[in-house]
């Protein structure tokens, strides 16, 4: 286990370092017009990726071995390597190692790292590992809060070059973009993390028909974000396409908690279908309308900041999705025993072991007890979506203050670099 954490901790790096890079590169060589258009094929390069994903780790998973999983990522990995090296052209402002480490906001870095980490491990521990009043628990979860004040002091009095430049958050319109955005993350990553769940639990899908009833999901996200780019691109608005999108995933959320054990196909592929188109339409949308409300020289920062609460947002999105499931289940105990299920059943299905025994279902006689499982599966699952219908309500609410503006279709390259920030400090003063 320690090794699957360390290198999953490279690999997120890594990761996310490479996708906030794409995105900056695009905004540096385009006007926030155009670059629509390339984030829209971005998104559709996301869902061909998120299609094919699930369906060939079914593959792997059942024909060869859990290994494939990453093994396939190593010639696509070696391929964009190519790429890089032969095609990229951009700006090299020549800084020296020793300029770059300096500039470094490494006391903010280390700062929202212990936030990220001491919340993200009391919320992940509280109700499993450790019961929720338990003093491991609290100290994470109230240290962890502290650490925000600790990183806001230091964005706004100790950092040169902030990691995340508080002024970008100065007027209203571009503070509850960011929290639009915010939202739409745990939301979007709940339906990918749980409907899979859903599917191998209750429909008892095996991981190869999980990834095929993932389809229509994927599929419409696809369709949509690459209209979506087209229109900002040729309309220059974008607020629009937010209220419609945050509508569509409230909607499609709520209908996830519909979703039961005798729930047809048909029903599941439509709610999929509208929960698709609305998370495809706020994939790009909220950076565009940052980017329209800050100087181009700091559209790297609000991208780079934008992306770390993305991330934020998935990772807090997953532990509090696993939290409600391991407390759905655990509630729900007595339902098990009246179904007079055996003790090591019983064990199998407790809160925090219940998702990595889906299958236990299938070894089940009796046609009551399978009932009676899935259906605990069920409750648990459809907690978690009222939990992301809240959230994307929240999103709704907050949508209503943001303000359109012009998107420009002049654009002038990015001079990036320690001197050329320097240059545009002084020019601002």
């Amino acid at each position: 286990m320690r090794m699957l954490i360390a290198a999953r901790t490279l690999q997120g790096v890594a990761a996310g370092g490479l996708f906030q890079l794409v995105q900056v590169t695009i905004s540096d060589l385009f006007s926030v017009r155009k670059r629509a258009l390339y984030f829209g094929w971005m998104g559709a390069i996301w869902a061909v990726a998120g299609t094919v994903g699930p369906l060939l780790g079914g593959v792997f998973a059942e024909k060869l071995t859990w290994r494939w999983c990453f093994w396939i990522n190593l010639p696509i990995c070696a391929f964009s390597f190519a790429l890089l090296l032969l095609l990229l052209d951009v700006h090299n402002p020549r800084t020296r190692m020793r300029d770059g480490l300096q500039a470094i906001d490494w006391f903010g870095t280390a700062s929202m790292l212990a936030v990220t980490v001491l919340l993200l491990l009391g919320l992940n521990f509280g109700g499993g590992a450790f019961a929720w009043d338990s003093v491991q628990v609290i100290c994470l979860i109230v240290v962890g809060t502290c650490m925000v004040g600790v990183f806001v002091f230091s964005e706004k009095r100790l950092a040169k070059y902030p990691l995340m430049p508080l002024g970008i958050f100065k007027t209203l319109s571009n503070s509850v973009t960011f929290l639009v955005a915010f939202g739409h993350n745990m939301v979007s990553i709940g339906a990918e993390f749980y409907l899979p769940l859903f599917f191998q639990s209750v429909k008892q899908a095996s991981p190869l028909h999980s990834g095929l009833l993932l389809l229509p999901l994927t599929i419409a996200a696809a369709v949509t974000d690459v209209a979506v780019g087209n229109i900002i691109s040729r309309t220059g608005r974008y607020r629009e396409i937010i209220w419609t999108g945050v509508v569509l995933i409230t909607l499609g959320n709520g209908l996830y908690i519909k979703l039961w054990t005798d729930t047809p196909l048909a029903e599941i592929i439509g709610i999929e279908v509208i929960g698709g188109a609305g998370v495809a339409l706020l994939f790009q949308a909220p950076m565009l309308a940052s980017h329209s409300t800050v100087k181009q020289a700091d559209v790297a920062s609000a991208t780079a900041s934008l992306g770390f609460l993305n991330n934020l947002a998935t990772s807090l999105s997953v532990v509090l999705g696993g939290v409600v499931f391991q407390n759905s289940m655990t509630a729900q105990r007595s339902a098990l025993i009246a179904a007079k299920l055996d003790g090591h059943v019983l064990d199998a299905l407790a809160g925090d072991k219940a998702a990595a025994n889906v299958n236990i279902v299938q070894t089940l006689v009796d046609a009551g007890q399978r009932r009676a499982v899935q259906s605990v599966f069920a409750g648990s699952v459809r907690n978690i979506f009222i939990m992301y219908t809240g959230i994307a309500a929240a999103t709704v609410l907050a949508s209503i203050f943001i303000k359109q503006k012009q998107m420009s279709t002049e654009h002038t390259e990015t001079r990036t670099g320690i001197a050329n920030l320097s240059k545009r400090e002084e020019t601002d003063v």
